[in-house]
């Protein structure tokens, strides 16, 4: 399976990169996270969406409201009994985000160099000269010659949907501004971005709150993305608010980083989150152009240091209206993936987009590519000088599975695990090969009734690039005699051929745990 890695360092022959690619049961190992709305929530889509590639559904809750939102996620369901394959739920937070309100809907044309007015009072009507916005306190927090900027859907920068204004004068609860450029406005609700200005409005909104403790607790999210999140506070307020929300204590966090204040505490939100989500669509607006994809790569490498999932967005915009991408968006999906991301979310491009299936499926074709020229060799020399020694018990066991298996040319890894965090630890070093997570459930109990834990553990690691989940059944528990551990692992390895992932005469790595201790053995299979 992996003789074909080439690296991009060694000299390739131009004739090999048009060899056709080998088909195999995973897509890729990086992970893509599909945003549903109203171009992709029948079951139908959502199950091509799920067979192209799609393992975490995202929520976007500035638009649509819950029963709108649950209706998607019943056919999400109804969409993985039919595939038989699993996806993970992430509900998208709205955060402090500000709007210009178009209660009629009529498209408001705005002409470069003429004032426009931004006004908190909503009982106006928008128009060409008067924009009403949900905020009050947008005089205290700009001056003239900010930049504000004002666009439909996710900001692409492009000219015609979108458009650049300059503060000009601050007068009482109003904000006068010239046009830079000309552009039409469509729609209902545009977003408002003010460059690099702190905006005064708490990070999860009474409206963020109100979503998560319904829809959230009644659907058991595994992942809440963050919006907005500028310091490690944020996270840590969140995390307390779910905590006292039955289930939703397993809830992952992912920080979304969109703007320069977030980008200045990067490093100790990184600590406090889950995972980090590289929000690049507002982002450029914040950064100059030039230092987005320092960035990226600054951000990706800190994540993949720390173990903790890293998501790159607004990758495929194009795509929204188009069947194929543009070379240079090919090129960054690849770049993303050559960079170190786990994860790529699709917003508009699935949402509203014309071609979400077809779009998932040839973004994961690009990362497949990419992942085979992916340097692991150097990748895992720089996280282990990273880790430093003397090194913990769990991170030299996960080192050394993936050291082993690349030796000995394994085809996959399984590794059982209960929390989720050791299979974790293996991908943190990126192994060739994917690593199959074998979730056991413990059993656990509040007085009241007993339950079993490890379906949250088993969506969450669908996000986490190269780890593919199985729950195990609980009547074989993890640390018994080694004769239950064996038909679990029997059953993982059933799994794993009847998926075509592992053939006769393979070698498999196991990692698992026999009493106290943790143990790595490489298994050769017979016929």
């Amino acid at each position: 399976m992996h003789s074909s890695h080439l690296l991009l360092e060694e000299p390739i022959r131009m004739a090999s990169i048009l060899e056709p690619s080998k088909a195999s049961f995973f897509p890729a190992m990086t992970k893509i996270v599909g945003t549903l709305g109203p171009k992709s929530r029948s079951v139908d889509v959502i199950s091509g969406c799920l067979k192209a590639g799609m393992s975490v559904a995202r929520f976007d809750f500035s638009w649509g409201d819950t029963e709108y939102h649950q209706e998607t996620l019943e056919n999400l369901k109804a969409a993985v009994k039919n595939t038989k394959k699993l996806c993970a739920v992430m509900l998208d937070t709205v955060g402090p985000e500000l709007q210009v309100v178009n209660k009629t809907e009529k498209s408001i044309s705005l002409k470069a160099d003429a004032s426009v007015v931004l006004t908190p009072d909503q009982g106006q009507e928008a128009s060409s000269e008067v924009l009403p916005i949900n905020f009050y306190g947008l005089p205290k927090s700009v001056k003239p010659g900010d930049t504000i900027f004002i666009g439909q859907y996710l900001f692409t920068g492009s000219e015609t949907t979108s458009v650049w204004l300059e503060v000009s004068q601050v007068k009482g609860d109003d904000v006068i501004c010239v046009i830079k450029n000309s552009a039409t406005l469509t729609g209902s609700l545009f977003t408002l971005h003010a460059s690099q200005i702190r905006i005064d409005l708490p990070t999860l909104s009474d409206k963020d709150k109100e979503v998560i403790s319904t829809w959230g607790v009644q659907n058991k999210i595994d992942f809440l993305s963050l919006s907005y999140t500028r310091h490690a506070e944020d996270v840590r307020q969140t995390r307390e608010y779910l905590s006292k929300l039955g289930d939703l204590y397993q809830t992952q966090i992912f920080a979304k980083i969109e703007n320069v204040e977030g980008l200045t505490h990067f490093d100790e939100i990184l600590q406090e989150a889950d995972g980090i989500i590289l929000s690049r669509g507002n982002l450029g607006i914040d950064l100059p152009p030039e230092k987005v994809f320092l960035f990226q790569k600054a951000a990706l490498y800190k994540c993949n240091m720390a173990g903790k999932p890293a998501v790159v967005t607004r990758v495929v915009d194009s795509m929204t209206d188009n069947l194929r991408p543009t070379r240079a968006e090919a090129t960054d999906v690849a770049n993303a993936v050559l960079d170190g991301s786990d994860a790529i979310l699709l917003g508009a491009e699935t949402l509203r987009g014309l071609y979400p299936v077809e779009t998932i499926s040839i973004v994961g074709k690009i990362c497949a590519e990419a992942e085979k020229v992916f340097n692991q060799d150097l990748y895992f020399k720089k996280t282990v000088k990273y880790v430093g020694e003397p090194m913990s018990h769990l991170e030299s066991i996960a080192s050394s599975a993936v050291r082993a298996a690349i030796k000995v040319k394994a085809s996959v890894i399984i590794c059982f695990t209960s929390s989720g965090r050791a299979a974790r630890l293996i991908a943190k070093y990126r192994p060739t090969m994917p690593v199959l997570s074998v979730v056991i459930p413990r059993l656990k109990t509040n007085q009241l009734k007993w339950s079993f834990s490890g379906a949250f553990e088993a969506r969450q690691s669908l996000i986490v690039r190269g780890l593919f989940p199985m729950l195990a059944d609980p009547r074989h528990p993890a640390e018994a005699t080694n004769a239950t551990n064996e038909s679990v692992l029997k059953v993982a390895l059933d799994h794993g051929k009847a998926s075509g992932v592992i053939k006769s005469h393979d070698r498999v790595v196991v990692c698992q745990k026999v009493g106290d201790a943790s143990v790595v053995k490489i298994i050769e299979l017979e016929d």
